[in-house]
Order: C-alpha cells, then structure tokens, then sequence
C-alpha cells in the first residue's frame, strides 16, 4: 500500500506533504537526543549527504515515549540538530510513534511492516522503516542497526 496522503508538520511548523517524496527511497528514523543511539545522528547525515542527491530522503521523527529521552520543546530540538549533531535532512514535529496518539503516518507504517512476532508497536528510538520508491514499507529495522550498514541496500533500490 503506498505513502498515505498526509501532510507532515516540520519541526519549524511548516507543512511537509507526503506527495513530495513520490519516487523517493526513504528512511523514517524515531530519534531523540538523549538515547544510547543518538551518536545514529553522525551515521544518518553521512547516509544522507552521499545518497540524498540520488533520491534519498531521511526524515527523522522526535519522539519522548522511550525512557523520556527526548523531552525538550522544538526549539531545544533543533538547537540539538544543529550544534550537537548537525543534521540537514528533514526533522519532523515531535510526535507519539505508538498509543491511542500515535502520528497516523506511524500507525500506517507500523501496519505495513510489523515488527518481530508481527508485533506492531515500535520497541525504542531509533526504529528504522525503509520506503521503496513506489511508497511501499519494504523493511524495518530495529534500533541498534546502523545507518551504515543499510547503505548497501538502499544504494541497490536506488
């Protein structure tokens, strides 16, 4: 089932709709910045500065529901994002990634690829979901793997 027709919130508030990512290949990251996985950051943005200008698209997704690790507000976020590691592909309004207030964009993705034992909910920050560029959830990854070592199958669907 392809990308669902939903417009994301960036973390500036501006709108991010999912139409724009039509031929993309994409990895949706929970993050946050007081995690084990935050060092995730440096191996995203090298990911992303190699293989955006093929049609890459990472969009990480701020998310306090693990261990209250994320709690500041989008502006202690994005002074995050860009002093202690710097990031320059999309970072998308904190949200709930499970729950009865989980992001509709998290429910399809949880949906279209369930996790281990088909459980859907997403077990820590850092869950990886792979977008092939028809819109299709084709892979997701548990927290402790690295973004460089997704590399070699996202140059291969690009």
């Amino acid at each position: 089932m392809p990308l669902p027709d939903l417009t994301l919130q960036r973390l500036d508030g501006t709108p991010y709709p999912l139409a724009q990512l039509a031929g993309k290949v994409v990895l949706v990251v929970n993050v946050a910045s007081r995690c084990g996985f935050t060092p995730q950051y440096e191996g995203l943005e090298a990911l992303y500065r190699e293989l955006g200008p093929k049609g890459l698209v990472i969009l990480g997704f701020p998310c306090n529901q693990f261990g209250n690790q994320e709690p500041g507000d989008a502006d202690e976020i994005a002074r995050f994002c860009s002093l202690d590691y710097p990031v320059t592909f999309p970072i998308m309004a904190k949200c709930d990634v499970n729950g009865e207030h989980a992001h509709p964009f998290y429910q399809w993705l949880k949906k279209q690829k369930p996790g281990f034992l088909g459980l859907e909910n997403v077990k820590w920050n850092f869950t990886k979901f792979l977008i092939d560029q028809e819109g299709n959830v084709v892979d997701r990854f548990a927290p402790q793997a690295k973004p460089e070592n997704l590399a070699e199958q996202i140059r291969e669907m690009l």
